[in-house]
């Protein structure tokens, strides 16, 4: 599968830069993919190259992440209102909206509060419950350096997360390596997903698809099946994947997002 490259570019919002990819061609139906934490807009390529030409895959880059600006605060409510000026900028009324883990969390919200934005919406790996509202579950990335004069340095100091980050590193010009976000953005917008959201997922009833990883250590097989039974006009499709399912099975992701998709017709 050949990978499209896409060029990219940037919306302003208030001076700070919203970057995003836009998987063309520009006459496609439009899919927003909202990533999720540790990740940017370039993890959907493979599922654009998939579900091209057809569909027009647009991937920003969330604020704080990536080529995008960091932000005053990670709120849902940023997060959407970044969404809707992105769709404003590009001119596009309505949009099918994807999104895996937190980015899944912003697309539900986005559907339930712009529902006239939202088409479809598709929740990769997201729950609508997470119980622990104590300190972040990944407060572990504040150990993490931010800069490190090799890459194979920095690498080193992530861990067992740089397979995870290693495609996003940035290089400064003087030749270091930089993380693609500050980590205490992260905990911070990481603080902002837990609680419940079950309100959000309900408040919408356009057509959704629900795909979890079987051995998710987010969204039980439990979980899954009540958010697909709760919620009208859902599908549940549950791969042999964690997670991190762009990453672990992106054929099984782009296959059950383009049977979806085919269901819209």
């Amino acid at each position: 599968m050949e990978i499209p490259e896409s060029p990219r570019d940037q919306v302003l919002l208030n001076g700070r830069r919203l970057s995003y990819l836009d998987y063309g061609p520009a006459a496609g139906k439009p899919l927003l993919a909202l990533h999720g934490h540790f990740s940017e807009g370039r993890s959907f390529a493979a599922l654009a190259a998939e579900l091209g030409p057809e569909w027009r895959v647009i991937a920003p880059d969330q604020r704080g992440n990536g080529e995008s600006d960091r932000a005053p605060d990670y709120s849902r409510e940023g997060y959407v209102a970044d969404a809707v000026a992105l769709l404003d900028h590009l001119g596009l009324p309505s949009a099918v909206v994807l999104g895996h883990s937190m980015g899944g969390k912003n697309a539900y919200h986005l559907a339930a509060r712009h529902p006239g934005r939202v088409r479809a919406l598709i929740n990769v790996d997201d729950p609508v419950v997470i119980t622990d509202t104590g300190p972040s579950g990944i407060a572990f990335c504040l150990d993490w350096p931010q800069r490190a004069p090799t890459r194979e340095a920095l690498l080193d100091g992530l861990g067992p997360a740089a397979p995870l980050i290693a495609d996003w590193l940035r290089q400064e010009p003087d030749g270091s390596w930089r993380l693609p976000f500050v980590p205490q953005d992260v905990v911070d917008s990481d603080l902002g997903v837990r609680g419940d959201h079950w309100a959000a997922w309900l408040g919408s009833d356009c057509p959704a698809l629900l795909v979890h990883g079987r051995t998710s250590f987010l969204v039980s097989p439990e979980l899954a099946r009540e958010m697909a039974g709760r919620r009208p006009r859902t599908r549940r499709v549950e791969l042999d994947a964690g997670h991190f399912i762009p990453a672990e099975d992106p054929d099984g992701l782009a296959g059950a997002v383009r049977e979806f998709l085919e269901t819209l017709r």
